[in-house]
């Protein structure tokens, strides 16, 4: 080894952290967007925000037609997978959405049902 060598890996390594702050938690990380795909399928992903992010809460939120499917999917989660689950609150709205082609913007009904365990 040469000089050179030998004082570099001679020297203590410290440890350095970064300057910035801690990474904050995503705002979403335990919303489930329903959408027009099978119950199921939502159902698994709430399972999964609430195992995998260590939370208690979960929130589904539904626009217009998938209304239903967000009431069907809390309704699972209550009685099938978490016995002791309660519907903690719903919050209903109205959005008003402009078509992609152009032409007068209509409003949609919204849902949000915020379950906790």
């Amino acid at each position: 080894m040469s000089e050179k060598e030998k004082t570099v890996s001679e020297e203590p390594v410290e440890e350095v952290e970064s300057p910035g702050p801690p990474p904050k938690a995503r705002k979403d990380q335990n919303t489930v967007y329903i959408g027009n795909k099978p119950p199921m399928n939502y159902v698994m992903a709430a399972i999964t925000a609430f195992n995998m992010h260590d939370t208690n809460e979960v929130v589904l939120k539904a626009r217009g037609r998938a209304i239903s499917t967000a009431v069907d999917v809390a309704e699972i989660l209550r009685t099938r997978f978490f016995k002791d689950a309660k519907v903690h609150s719903i919050a209903i709205g109205t959005e008003e959405v402009t078509p992609r082609e152009g032409g007068n913007p209509r409003n949609v009904s919204t849902m949000e049902i915020t379950i906790k365990k």
